[in-house]
């Protein structure tokens, strides 16, 4: 494993079945990046962060975690394993009986470790975090807004202080200046809490704003790994329809201003 990758897929394949989803995909996750995963339709991106939370298997080839193949893995030391990774759904996945603060806490008392003051005061220490206002903590996820719940479903997410966070669709079903405000909360919250991040997600603009690096699957492959601009001159079909289709005419105008601004800046080097 190289010595900078905090997840490493090595000639991965997955199947279930005869239906091939992964052929022969590797991959580097470096500590303290954000990686995009992008493809279409059944394209496996949720079934491979299951692969990197080793959550399932792959059928051929090896994942690897934090310098240790995840086959390797007792089920105590997966579990344990886990701890260091949050998750955030894509449609938040609170319990709707539960209120906001008990969503949060959840993680912390299947710890059994923890006294109810320490629960409460990390509890709500991590609401504020996302700006959630204690006033809330009380209400049931039916009473909330969308862009609220997915506020509650990132703290329950960053409760057990992860290393790395896997975000699954992080503003799918938010208009446009909720989507915005949660991609400002995840950049700073990326950097105060030094996060390595994976996501999932294809809304183009909140690929630019908080990618580092983009890996493209299509036709059961990795088509594109690389920054938003080298992915973006790939000549890929599916690449060039995703970023340049019609539905993403925002992203368009974004990807030609910061061509511009790169033309600029080599004319100057």
């Amino acid at each position: 494993m190289k010595h900078d990758c905090i997840i490493e897929l090595n000639g991965v394949w997955t199947m279930f079945g005869k239906m091939t989803v992964h052929k022969d995909i590797s991959l580097c996750l470096h500590g303290g990046e954000v990686l995009a995963l992008v493809g279409g339709s059944g394209s496996g991106k949720t079934t491979l962060l299951r692969l990197m939370l080793g959550l399932n298997q792959p059928s051929r080839g090896s994942v690897s975690a934090f310098g240790r193949r995840l086959a390797d893995f007792r089920q105590d030391e997966l579990t344990l394993g886990r701890r260091r990774s949050g998750v955030l759904f894509q449609q938040g996945a609170l319990f709707s009986a539960l209120s906001v603060f008990e969503n949060v806490a959840l993680p912390l008392r299947e710890l059994k470790t923890l006294p109810k003051d320490l629960i409460r005061e990390l509890v709500m220490l991590k609401l504020k975090l996302v700006e959630i206002d204690p006033d809330n903590a009380t209400k049931r996820p039916a009473e909330l807004s969308g862009g609220m719940v997915k506020r509650v479903a990132l703290a329950r997410a960053l409760v057990l202080d992860p290393e790395l966070l896997f975000l699954d669709e992080p503003t799918a079903g938010l208009d446009p200046e909720r989507a915005h405000g949660f991609v400002q909360l995840i950049k700073s919250l990326r950097q105060e809490l030094h996060l390595t991040v994976v996501m999932v997600t294809h809304d183009v603009d909140t690929l630019l704003a908080l990618a580092d690096r983009i890996a493209v699957l299509a036709e059961q492959r990795l088509v594109a790994l690389g920054s938003p601009w080298e992915v973006v001159d790939n000549p890929h079909p599916f690449v060039q329809s995703f970023f340049l289709g019609h539905r993403h005419r925002c992203a368009e105008e974004s990807i030609r201003d910061f061509r511009d601004k790169l033309a600029q800046t080599r004319q100057v080097v």
